[in-house]
């Protein structure tokens, strides 16, 4: 096999030309079988195969930067340099993770988690160069899909001020997660397609040619600033930014790409490489159905069927029908998604309602801001984000929507621990940015018929920002007698024993953990409450101040950072009203969460009914007890 002889960085180059449409076979046969095992980002890997063999036939590692938008389509990269006997361990606790990390390998320049980021970062690098007076070559590869992200403009606009060289390869495959939206989209599909430049520039040249002087004329109009691709290509936006259009170029043909990125290399300044791949090349399942398989599961390969299929409806799907069935009743409510159609399950809604649903791309700023106004013109936007990419929201939130008072509804997916995509993905912080905000109400399901229950009170009953975040995964169903009316502001006392000096205070998913901590703690005797708050802001302060006189040990369970979270606005509420008993705060703590399954990750921050009933034993000291009598 080509690809066993691929063991140390830079081993590629000593490969001959006609051994790398093998190593290409290989690579993606590798990767099909390990994600298929271990599951991860497939379709967006098989596309760029090509691609990197060339980038690494012409680049260094590590002397060079590579940076990769986003960092989910590295996995031929870290093949290549040197990190095949550990692929097997992709995004497994311990493993190598599922996007570039320089602490993972000095070959990955950045830590790269979310879209549009790649052009800023190649930027820094690339002034940080010039005043070290190094020689490096510096590379960014961003998706079209991340090009409908603001940032990734901000940082073309200063590119354009550099004098040194600086190579985007804008790897073109017509997708993101779901298919591109937007003015970008049509102008790439343009160049894609283009009969102008295709077909007439080489027709024009060739009529040149033939006449006296055309050979000169030619050369004039390759070197001109407005070039022939400025007179045959309609709005060359990147040149008019300052930054030298190359392309478009085949990117699945290895010699082309590794000839025109060599010749990028070369020019002084910023240039853009316009590279055109298929998504799922190479894997059938996965050119059918690139959306299905950008991020996936295990899977069979023959058949590209996922294994272990969810038992009961995830969250999301709870959620998709509960906003249709909204929409149904009420021609006000709209839906606002940024490039996530499929992931936050508006695909029905799409379909049914397309006038009222808005794919604005990667650009969750701008859908903040979006929803606002669409709220103040009179309808009801319910923007549905994952937890860790409404963060990038974060001053919209302020300034456009809170100051503003708009009745805009937060659906705030994969809130808590996601686990395997990892660092970058974990929704640990948004009760602490959320409820920090003047005005912004923060509601958490316990499980799945409250999602739907307060998705319903978010709509009807609220006039004002609302955010409902609730988890990844599979859906927890409470007994159904455990149902009671949403009131503003106001928990839920699912079991109250009259003998209880111990109250579990729990938000959202960490509900069910308490309802099992309290079933571990009846064996030793340790007789518990638990309530489920609801609202992360506004707390139920009347509840707690009751509680404060009732209870000789109070503890706060939620799936978010201790620091601004909900336990430390627990604290403040009972220290108000004079609490004199003991305060446990269940919470993941201050520091960023690696990869690993959502069970292994609760367990090591302690937030799993094993180790929240430990605490309390601990903290009444019955563990002691009980060994003793066992002594």
């Amino acid at each position: 096999m080509v690809l066993e002889k691929i063991n140390e960085p830079d081993d590629i180059k000593k490969l001959s030309e006609d051994e790398l449409p093998l190593l290409a076979r290989e690579l993606r046969q590798f990767i099909v079988k390990n994600v298929s095992e271990t599951g991860g980002h497939l379709a967006s890997n098989l596309g760029d195969i090509e691609l990197t063999i060339a980038l690494h036939r012409v680049l260094s590692f590590p002397e060079d930067k590579l940076i990769w938008d986003v960092g989910h389509q590295s996995y031929a990269h870290k093949i290549l340099t040197g990190r095949r006997a550990q692929f097997n361990t992709l995004r497994q606790k311990g493993g190598i993770t599922g996007f570039s990390n320089p602490k993972e390998s000095d070959c990955d320049a950045f830590i790269s988690g979310h879209s549009s980021t790649s052009i800023s970062t190649a930027l820094g690098f690339a002034k940080a160069r010039e005043l070290t007076g190094d020689r490096e070559n510096i590379v960014a590869v961003i998706g079209d899909g991340a090009m409908t992200g603001g940032l990734a403009y901000e940082a073309l606009n200063n590119a354009s001020t550099l004098r040194s060289n600086l190579t985007i390869i804008l790897n073109d495959n017509q997708m993101s997660i779901s298919p591109n939206v937007g003015g970008m989209s049509e102008h790439l599909a343009k160049l894609r397609t283009s009969e102008q430049y295709t077909g007439l520039k080489s027709d024009m040249e060739e009529s040149l040619r033939r006449v006296p002087g055309g050979e000169n004329v030619i050369h004039f109009l390759r070197h001109a600033k407005n070039g022939i691709k400025q007179l045959l290509v309609p709005g060359m936006i990147f040149e008019n930014l300052g930054v030298m259009y190359l392309g478009p170029v085949d990117g699945h043909d290895i010699e082309a790409m590794t000839r025109i990125i060599g010749r990028a290399l070369k020019y002084r300044g910023p240039v853009l490489i316009h590279v055109i791949t298929k998504k799922g090349k190479g894997y059938r399942p996965a050119e059918k159905n690139p959306s299905l398989f950008h991020g996936v599961g295990p899977f069979d390969i023959k058949t590209g069927r996922q294994k272990n299929l969810n038992e009961y409806p995830t969250y999301t799907e709870v959620f998709s029908k509960a906003l249709v069935r909204n929409a149904e009743q009420n021609d006000r409510v709209v839906a606002v998604t940024a490039a996530m159609a499929l992931g936050c399950g508006l695909k029905e809604f799409k379909k049914l309602f397309p006038d009222r649903f808005f794919d604005v791309g990667i650009a969750e700023a701008h859908a903040v801001t979006f929803s606002s106004a669409l709220a103040e013109g009179g309808m009801v936007p319910v923007f549905s984000v994952y937890s860790s990419f409404l963060q990038r929201g974060f001053d919209e939130l302020i300034h456009d929507v809170a100051i503003e008072g708009s009745h805009v509804v937060f659906a705030v997916d994969r809130a808590g621990i996601v686990g395997r995509d990892g660092i970058t993905h974990q929704g640990i912080f948004d009760i602490s940015y959320l409820s920090m905000i003047p005005g912004m109400t923060v509601m958490a399901p316990k499980d799945a018929q409250e999602l739907s229950d307060m998705l319903d009170f978010a709509i009807e009953k609220m006039t004002s920002p609302v955010a409902i975040r609730y988890p990844r995964g599979e859906a927890y169903f409470c007994e159904p007698e455990r149902r009671t009316p949403i009131e503003y502001g106001k928990c839920e006392a699912l079991s109250e024993p009259k003998d209880a000096k111990v109250m579990l205070f729990a938000l959202g998913s960490m509900v069910g953990c308490a309802i099992d901590a309290a079933v571990i703690l009846k064996r030793t005797e340790v007789s518990a409450s638990v309530v489920n708050a609801r609202f992360a802001s506004p707390i139920d302060k009347d509840f707690l101040t009751n509680a404060a006189e009732k209870y000789d040990l109070i503890v706060s369970l939620e799936e978010n950072v201790r620091s601004g979270g909900f336990g430390e606005h627990v604290l403040s509420i009972l220290s108000d009203a004079g609490y004199k008993g003991k305060f446990i705060n269940i919470s993941i703590p201050d520091e960023f969460v690696p990869q690993g399954s959502v069970e292994e990750l609760c367990c090591d921050v302690g937030i799993d009914a094993d180790s929240v009933a430990s605490r309390i034993e601990e903290a009444l000291g019955v563990k002691e007890d009980t060994d003793e009598k066992k002594a």
